[in-house]
């Protein structure tokens, strides 16, 4: 079962302390569910990066590719910690930006998607309204931006 895991958590790029759990799927709606578990016990706060006590976890969902044509979500209990400096932050994970409701993957694929198609177009494809790509959208040109700067600036 361990070599199970450890092939689903690699396919889907998520690295150690996390790893897949579960997988579960529903015919009828055509969702599948990608359960995720940190198996790491010290935590670092996102701020600072000082190692911080745990507070407690906040179940969160991100949408993901589909699999063979199901709509994919991740889904995790994240731990918080306490940071004397900065107080109770959400620890961030690999797979997603800060704050962030889809995966990497999946804003690449909508980035992907707008070089050829119109954000309408995008919309319907991916099952989001054009809000939505939009905001998606202004996501990448900000860190487009940003590694410009950190560019001129090094």
């Amino acid at each position: 079962m361990q070599a199970r895991s450890e092939n689903r958590s690699e396919l889907l790029g998520i690295e150690a302390p996390w790893e897949v759990s579960k997988v579960t799927h529903i015919k009828e709606s055509r969702t599948a569910q990608i359960h995720v578990v940190c198996t790491d016990d010290a935590f670092t706060c996102p701020v600072c990066g000082n190692l911080c006590p745990g507070y407690d976890h906040r179940h969160r969902e991100w949408r993901h590719l589909n699999i063979c044509a199901y709509r994919t979500t991740v889904v995790a209990d994240l731990p918080r910690v306490q940071c004397p400096e900065h107080g109770v932050k959400t620890i961030s994970v690999p797979w997603a930006a800060l704050k962030v409701r889809f995966t990497k993957e999946f804003e690449g694929q909508v980035i992907d998607d707008l070089q050829d198609m119109s954000i309408s177009a995008v919309s319907d494809r991916m099952g989001m309204s054009w809000h939505v790509v939009g905001r998606i959208m202004e996501r990448a040109v900000e860190r487009g931006l940003h590694e410009g700067r950190d560019k001129m600036n090094s």
